[in-house]
């Protein structure tokens, strides 16, 4: 499906480091990528990666003879600035001994929010994640309250009760602990795309994320597997305070429904949302039916405010 209509050649591209500082005073070089359209006063939309793929290739993919796969140009044409970060052991961050986990993540999502206000003057903006970027951005959420004005998440694990890919990561859960990254080759990356359910997703962009993250690295941290699979929960859904929509993809095995729903309860604020999506499984902004993912992220943040209710 083309989405030719939403791209422009207007869009901008701005590549950006900042530094985090780890214990014993090391600085950790973070990289950060931006696309929009020229202007400023635009909502920011923050995107928030996954465990085996950096930010840049999983949100601005370029697929081969396909112009409809970049989550960032579809957003930044609608009118969006558009961000998102490589984690800490990423893409083109600094690769370090670090197992890098969930709440080194969310010091990551700190050190560039700061340089999202200083480049947009904005200090609240809507923030995406997928499955560990989910645990990543929920968990800044939680932290930061006042910073993400609006929390959208999938592949969410709160618990982990019931998820069939957990069940299996568990098996391997002391090389995790030993060792602070793992191997990742074509196959694995291809496997993202059809564990779950093969043909919801197109294996041209199975292959262009696996030669566009090979060419930055062959391994990457184990610190979200091992908290997904050894030290949930990582976040409390009843300090969440920012309005929260939950997407999850029909065929999607990381994600229990009961497990999910059971956070989704939990959550305090009542501007809420738990959005089933068919046609989808783990990968879902990348799957073919992405556009209709994409529409229900849209969807959340075009919300409008709330008004206050009359005095009685």
């Amino acid at each position: 499906m083309s989405d030719t209509s939403l791209q422009s050649p207007s869009i901008h591209s701005d590549e950006y480091r900042v530094q985090k500082t780890v214990a014993g005073g090391a600085v950790v070089k973070l990289y950060v990528y931006r696309k929009r359209v020229a202007g400023r006063g635009a909502p920011v939309l923050f995107l928030v990666h996954g465990s085996s793929a950096s930010g840049r290739n999983s949100f601005d993919l370029d697929v081969p003879g396909r112009d409809d796969y970049s989550l960032m140009n579809h957003f930044a044409a609608l009118g969006y600035d558009v961000w998102t970060m490589d984690h800490e052991g990423y893409g083109r961050s600094d690769h370090t001994d670090s197992h890098s986990g969930i709440a080194s993540g969310a010091e990551d999502l700190a050190a560039a929010m700061a340089l999202v206000e200083r480049e947009t003057g904005q200090r609240e903006v809507f923030m995406y994640g997928g499955s560990s970027g989910a645990l990543r951005a929920a968990l800044y959420a939680q932290l930061n309250p006042g910073r993400v004005r609006r929390l959208m998440v999938s592949a969410l694990v709160y618990t982990g009760a019931g998820s069939p890919t957990l069940a299996k990561r568990r098996e391997k859960v002391d090389e995790y602990r030993k060792n602070p990254r793992r191997k990742v080759d074509v196959d694995f990356l291809r496997s993202m795309f059809t564990r779950d359910k093969p043909g919801t997703s197109e294996m041209i962009a199975a292959d262009a994320l696996a030669a566009a993250e090979l060419a930055l690295g062959d391994t990457v941290p184990n610190g979200t597997y091992l908290d997904m699979c050894a030290h949930l929960p990582v976040i409390d859904p009843l300090q969440i305070s920012c309005p929260v929509c939950i997407i999850r993809g029909e065929y999607d095995g990381i994600a229990a429904e009961p497990d999910l729903l059971d956070f989704f309860g939990k959550l305090p604020s009542k501007d809420k949302q738990f959005v089933f999506v068919s046609g989808l499984a783990h990968a879902a902004t990348l799957g073919i039916n992405r556009h209709k993912f994409w529409h229900a992220m849209e969807s959340f943040t075009r919300m409008p405010a709330n008004r206050a209710l009359a005095a009685a």
